[in-house]
């Protein structure tokens, strides 16, 4: 029996060494025992199957049929409409004059859209331009500024008097921030106090029409009109006046605002501080979901006011949404007093 050879000794070499060549690595077993029982049909592991990314085909149906239900009203529609103008009697002049009403309203529509979408677009520059006269303490920007907001609401009879107060001192300031700040307080404070009646309006009927809806499809359906009816109202009253593309695009304004300031959360912390006091506990549970809803609707409409009021809130106190919850707890309080007074 022969003895085993020494082991050898470690030996040092240049990577570019010519001489050095690396040996190919010899074969797994174990994956070689794979390949065959793969190709001779055994029972041994085989590897999945790349997959490739195939054709929608089932897309491409649902498309083509969508399509061609749509191009068979289209056609239908138009044949109506031209045998109904191809006739000499009644039918063509109402067939004429339905036509001409539909078009008049679409292009009227579509103009209030457009107008509305300006108008957002418009509020929206001015709180920026605002915003950056504030932070640079430039008084000529801040006296554009004025001029503008004073070009947005000159039209109102309500701030006639405002108005007034504010020309009369509007050329007597120089200091820095104060133009914007005497602005606030004449113009922004009356319409801070509607927009302040608006959210708890539409807070007070979210909550009631959730407590005593039988069904929950018709509480979720009221709960979206009222607050994109209360963010328009909010958006008009401070002179947005949107339409209804426009006010879903200050939905999503609203909710893209809610998400960068953690409104959602803040909305969860004031209602924990009512849990911790023990009043939804007393409530029934329709009563509890109410309360939650409308305090969700008055987040949504102080963050409506954020987005839509044209100047910060630079002196006065901001609007918060727990202003509006103690009103609520005490609503539904009532509504459950009464609901156990009539059983």
């Amino acid at each position: 029996m022969s003895a085993e050879p020494p082991p050898r000794k470690p030996r040092v070499f240049a990577p570019d060494d010519p001489g050095v060549v690396a040996a190919a690595p010899e074969p797994d077993p174990a994956l070689a025992w794979e390949a065959d029982a793969s190709l001779d049909g055994g029972g041994g592991p085989v590897a999945p199957a790349a997959r490739h990314g195939g054709f929608a085909w089932g897309g491409l149906l649902v498309a083509a049929f969508a399509g061609l239900a749509g191009l068979a009203a289209s056609v239908s529609f138009a044949r109506f409409v031209s045998v109904a103008l191809a006739r000499d009697d009644w039918v063509a002049w109402l067939a004429a004059a339905l036509l001409a009403a539909g078009l008049l309203a679409a292009a009227v529509i579509l103009g209030r859209e457009i107008v509305g979408w300006f108008r957002l677009q418009r509020l929206a520059g001015l709180r920026r331009d605002a915003d950056r006269a504030i932070a640079a303490s430039d008084v000529k920007a801040e006296a554009a500024v004025a001029d503008r907001l004073v070009g947005l609401v000159g039209h109102r009879p309500d701030l006639a008097w405002a108005l007034a107060r504010f020309r009369e001192h509007q050329r007597d300031i120089l200091d820095p921030g104060a133009l914007l700040a005497l602005a606030e307080r004449d113009l922004m404070a009356p319409l801070d106090v509607h927009a302040r009646r608006i959210v708890l309006k539409a807070s007070k009927r979210v909550a009631t029409v959730t407590a005593i809806s039988p069904m929950a499809m018709i509480a979720v359906g009221f709960v979206a009109v009222e607050n994109l009816r209360m963010m328009r109202s909010l958006a008009t009253l401070y002179g947005g006046r949107p339409g209804f593309i426009g006010a879903l695009r200050l939905a999503r304004l609203v909710v893209a605002h809610l998400v960068a300031t953690g409104g959602v959360a803040l909305t969860d912390d004031l209602l924990g501080q009512f849990l911790g006091q023990d009043v939804l506990r007393r409530l029934s549970r329709r009563l509890g979901e109410g309360a939650f809803n409308g305090a969700l609707t008055a987040r949504l409409g102080t963050a409506a006011i954020e987005v839509t009021r044209p100047l910060p809130f630079i002196e006065t106190t901001p609007i918060r949404a727990r202003d509006f919850v103690a009103e609520l707890f005490r609503k539904d309080k009532a509504i459950a007093k009464s609901a156990r007074t009539a059983a």
